[in-house]
């Protein structure tokens, strides 16, 4: 079989991670206040989903007991009221 000179298949590739750039990226635009307006409104909408499911989601987790109570049937609890 043959065998390649080099370690990747592209040159480019190789010389990739040394190569250095002289030219600077334009800078970021600044996002409009709509926009600002929108993500936080998002935001606010993504916060309130959790806080409201996690109100409406703890009643339906709780065992219906309370601390200290024993669980008692119905037929242990006629037959101390006699």
């Amino acid at each position: 079989m043959f065998r390649r000179r080099e370690a990747v298949p592209f040159s480019f590739v190789a010389e990739s991670d040394r190569f250095r750039s002289n030219v600077t990226p334009p800078p970021r635009e600044r996002p409009s206040l709509s926009q600002l307006t929108g993500r936080t409104l998002i935001g606010l909408t993504v916060v309130a989903g959790l806080a409201g499911s996690l109100l409406l989601g703890l009643p339906a987790l709780e065992t219906g007991q309370k601390a200290g109570e024993a669980q008692r049937s119905e037929a242990a609890q006629s037959q101390r009221a006699r």
